[in-house]
């Protein structure tokens, strides 16, 4: 990830590939959330991802899932990415098999600086990427929607974590879901070598990996199916 973010490092994850690591290390979130652990909004959503839609279908991961190969080291230590949007700006997904422990929804929603009457349920937390870890997102089934949804595949969509949490709290939200803070992101064209080079294979997304799986089976379920399809 070659993004430039104050307060952070450059570790390697792979010969030849970069990463952007905060210095507050992303896998050892703590709780509760620092002040700084806002809702994302509808704009702050779009502007993180690519801006222009050019780009071949050949190239584009948009909607696979992208799986590190074996020797990658953290942040993508085994990790499967669900690629919410690829083209010629740039690409990011969400890493889906990372987990950060269970916690009520009504603290997630207090750290998030939103209302949690009402609300007793909890949910799992993951690591969705190295990049804003402090900014909460939600991959959900397309049965829920919301004026800032981003639809990736017609079966699995995102959104800012905010609204749809208090939602699923109250009973009304997405048939599944998962809760991300940060994501992964890739400047124009370094997807493409990264996966040329071999960091990376992929596979067509399947919301039974990305909801139901055995969260410890992910990687290598995911590794089996891009096998089989093969």
């Amino acid at each position: 990830m070659n993004l430039t973010r104050h307060g952070a490092i450059m570790r390697p994850a792979w010969p030849g590939v970069s990463v952007t690591v905060h210095t507050q290390h992303w896998f050892s979130i703590r709780w509760p959330f620092a002040v700084a652990a806002l809702a994302v909004s509808a704009t702050t959503l779009h502007a993180a991802l690519p801006t222009d839609p050019g780009v071949s279908g050949r190239t584009s991961t948009e909607g696979e899932l992208l799986i590190a190969a074996p020797e990658m080291r953290e942040p993508f230590d085994h990790a499967v990415i669900l690629m919410a949007q690829h083209n010629r700006a740039g690409a990011l997904g969400i890493v889906i098999n990372h987990p950060a422990g269970t916690r009520p929804i009504a603290e997630v929603l207090q750290a998030l600086g939103v209302d949690a009457s009402g609300i007793s349920a909890s949910v799992p937390l993951y690591l969705g990427g190295p990049v804003s870890p402090n900014i909460a997102f939600v991959l959900h089934t397309s049965d829920y929607h919301r004026p800032d949804t981003i639809d990736i595949d017609g079966k699995v969509a995102l959104t800012g974590a905010a609204d749809v949490l208090r939602d699923i709290g109250l009973g009304r939200g997405p048939s599944k879901s998962l809760l991300a803070f940060g994501y992964a992101g890739w400047a124009p064209a370094q997807l493409e070598n990264e996966i040329a080079s071999g960091a990376w294979t992929t596979v067509p997304e399947d919301p039974a990996l990305v909801f139901d799986a055995d969260r410890s089976r992910v990687w290598a379920d995911a590794l089996a199916l891009q096998k089989s399809a093969k």
